[in-house]
């Protein structure tokens, strides 16, 4: 992802609420949002370049969401791909299943909000590797430490509160503003500047997310895709069950 608003804990009614955009190269390959074969309580898109995914929940209680870090050297290729931590922390199985901090320098710079047992916590490594729990609340996060004031994660916190506050479950509102704030992006160096919404004929916006979990267990995941001229090519949308604590 490069932009998400996420409230933990912040409304009794829907204790997890995530909304976000995922902008990436066109020519890209990319899954859509699916229950994966081999671990069908895992719900999430996969990038068939990798392998791995950037956001995802798990029917076992576990939700991940990944936003990569600005690197002004660009990435080492080198590295284990950041996607496979998400997809690890989602299914539970494989080498990052249960990172410890000095795991997290085996990947280029990120952030990354993992939910599991109840329990929400921001995992990072920079400026050094770090995981440390996440207070109840609303948050936002693009490609910088979570939380900085840039102008679109102001806006995408704002649109999330507005939503919890007029009581209504429908995530459609949400997936339609993650569209409305849309611009081309004007270059690297303006990325806190940019939209929520990138149009782009190289990266731009790929997709548009959002996940809601209501207090009695009951979930819902909507993706809606987009091309290089920002329009849609494709929705899908999935419920599912997630364990209430008695």
């Amino acid at each position: 992802m490069c932009v998400l608003a996420f409230a933990w804990g912040a409304d009794p009614r829907r204790p997890l609420v995530l909304i976000g955009n995922r902008d990436e190269r066109h020519d890209r390959p990319a899954e859509p949002l699916a229950r994966w074969d081999e671990t069908p309580h895992v719900i999430a898109g996969r990038d068939a370049e990798a392998g791995g995914t950037w956001l995802g929940v798990s029917e076992q209680g576990r939700m991940a969401v990944v936003t990569n870090l600005r690197n002004p050297a660009g990435p080492d290729p080198g590295k284990a791909s950041r996607g496979q931590l998400v997809a690890d922390l989602l299914t539970g199985g494989g080498r990052y299943a249960d990172p410890a901090a000095p795991d997290l320098a085996d990947f280029n710079p990120f952030n990354l909000i993992d939910v599991r047992a109840g329990c929400a916590r921001i995992l990072s490594n920079r400026p050094e590797p770090a995981i440390r729990p996440l207070a109840p609340g609303i948050h936002g996060m693009s490609n910088g430490p979570l939380d900085e004031p840039w102008p679109k994660v102001e806006r995408i916190k704002a649109i999330l509160a507005g939503w919890l506050e007029t009581g209504d479950g429908n995530a459609a509102p949400l997936l339609d503003a993650l569209r409305a704030d849309a611009a081309p992006l004007a270059g690297p160096e303006t990325v806190h500047l940019s939209p929520i919404f990138i149009i782009n004929p190289v990266y731009g916006t790929r997709c548009s997310t959002v996940l809601i979990v209501e207090a009695d267990g009951i979930g819902r995941i909507a993706e809606r895709r987009y091309d290089e001229r920002g329009q849609g090519t494709g929705e899908t949308a999935i419920e599912f069950s997630w364990p209430v604590e008695e």
